[in-house]
């Protein structure tokens, strides 16, 4: 395996020397490092991969759409609008959403997890500063 190793270091060292590292996209620019501290260790290199592929597990999208639902039901509320049919529409939906996101996690054993709840968590409060902004 050192063998390999040395190679490589070497096929990187003349490529170097060839220039053929100058124009890449991103140079002399700082790496995006991400901070994957919030994450649980376990849940890190899932993670990573969903996000690369661009896609959301399923309980973060039930989480998403609950808050938005709750958001929405505040400002029905606020409203003092009597449409009560638009807010009885809203709890439904919102009651649906949490049995699923619920059931979800009970069937992932997530239910008791601190380290999954924790994350949650996380993800609800930046999900609220950003739509603060």
């Amino acid at each position: 395996m050192e063998i390999f190793s040395w190679l490589a270091e070497q096929r990187i060292q003349e490529a170097m020397t060839r220039g053929e590292f100058q124009n890449l996209p991103g140079h002399g620019k700082p790496l995006e490092i991400e901070d994957l501290s919030g994450v649980p260790e376990d849940l890190r290199v899932s993670y990573k991969l969903m996000k690369n592929a661009g896609v959301l597990p399923e309980e973060l999208t039930l989480r998403a759409e609950c808050v938005t639902l709750e958001e929405l039901l505040a400002v029905c509320r606020r409203s003092g609008n009597d449409d009560s049919e638009e807010e009885k529409s809203l709890e439904c939906r919102l009651s649906l959403k949490r049995i699923r996101l619920q059931e979800l996690l009970r069937q992932r054993g997530m239910d008791n997890s601190a380290a999954f709840q924790q994350y949650g968590d996380q993800i609800r409060d930046q999900m609220l500063r950003e739509d603060e902004q």
